[in-house]
């Protein structure tokens, strides 16, 4: 079954449902607990200050489903930005019913719109069904690794 959400950007009334979605997110990937007073703060941040990124959200029947924030990352070989989607999280009963490929899409046309030269996202090493999912949409394997410090 495909559901037809409605896409809109997140407001600030949808602060506690993506930090939810977000507690969420890091247990199911990663088996650990976020601070809930400190993701509440980033969220927040975010919603209050477009210049750090931004969410969008997908409802079914008036109740947020899904979200993806976006972050921006400058390329100066393209001149352009690249919007990074992260914190993808697609309630459990609203998954495989193309919640997420109505936001990927959303947010592509989007940013086709913004002259955007790319979007691009992290996955986990050991998700093969976000991957075959990000696949399904024309997304490929970057050739860079990404190295961290966490400071």
């Amino acid at each position: 079954m495909t559901i037809a959400p409605i896409i809109r950007k997140a407001r600030l009334q949808d602060l506690a449902t993506i930090v939810n979605f977000n507690l969420s997110l890091v247990k199911e990937a990663r088996g650990k607990d976020l601070d809930p007073t400190t993701l509440q703060k980033g969220v927040q941040a975010v919603l209050n200050d477009g210049d750090r990124g931004f969410y969008t959200v997908a409802e079914v029947e008036a109740k947020v489903v899904a979200a993806v924030l976006v972050t921006f990352e400058w390329s100066d070989f393209r001149n352009a930005w690249f919007w990074w989607l992260q914190d993808v999280y697609v309630e459990p009963n609203y998954r495989q019913q193309g919640v997420f490929r109505s936001l990927y899409q959303y947010l592509k046309d989007q940013a086709t719109l913004s002259n955007v030269c790319g979007l691009r996202l992290y996955v986990y090493q050991d998700n093969a069904r976000a991957q075959a999912v990000y696949q399904s949409l024309g997304m490929q394997p970057s050739d860079s690794l990404m190295y961290e410090e966490i400071l």
